[in-house]
């Protein structure tokens, strides 16, 4: 299930969910350097603040939930956020959520806006590979958006720079722009 980190949708998405028995909760805030500074007229701190916020809600939320919890979290705007940022963010969610033995936490890291060339998609995942802080506990997901035309050769590049998940739509169809196409990258 996706959710902005606001306390009302991730309580509603609890009750979605219940009786389920493996859930993804998918989390996200925007942390782009516009969307910062001028809709939500916020200091990096205070993004990172959203982000953990709603993880602490998640985690209230899902409590008593029967089945399985996995978190999963998305920077929304990656490509737009400062790599640096992006980290500290990221690496704050995982140790918030705090994965036990054996847990893992998805990070996705979108292509919200498909704005470089994919080998600077590539350059930014494997830079947050090697930044990422317990690595080993941390499934690095792809969720690249077609604007350009290279969501496949960007899936494909950052597949290599160390990613190991895709997110995706059969035959570029949904969202936006149209998601990377699962069966073309098969």
């Amino acid at each position: 299930i996706l959710t902005q980190a606001r306390e009302h949708l991730i309580k509603r998405s609890k009750e979605a969910v219940d009786g389920a028995k493996n859930v993804i909760v998918h989390l996200y805030n925007s942390t782009s350097t516009m969307q910062r500074e001028l809709v939500f007229n916020k200091s990096q701190d205070e993004i990172i603040e959203i982000a953990l916020d709603g993880v602490s809600w998640v985690k209230e939320y899902f409590a008593d939930f029967e089945g399985e919890v996995c978190l999963e979290y998305s920077p929304e705007s990656f490509t737009q956020t400062e790599l640096d940022f992006s980290a500290r963010i990221c690496n704050a969610v995982v140790e918030a959520w705090d994965p036990k033995d054996g847990e893992k936490v998805i990070i996705n890291l979108p292509s919200t806006v498909e704005m470089a060339t994919p080998n600077i998609y590539a350059d930014q995942i494997e830079w947050m590979s090697n930044e990422l802080k317990n690595r080993d506990q941390i499934i690095l997901s792809l969720h690249a958006h077609n604007d350009r035309g290279t969501a496949v050769a960007a899936i494909e590049l950052a597949l290599m720079a160390g990613a190991s998940r895709v997110e995706g739509t059969l035959f570029g169809n949904g969202e936006r722009t149209g998601n990377v196409d699962i069966l073309t990258l098969a």
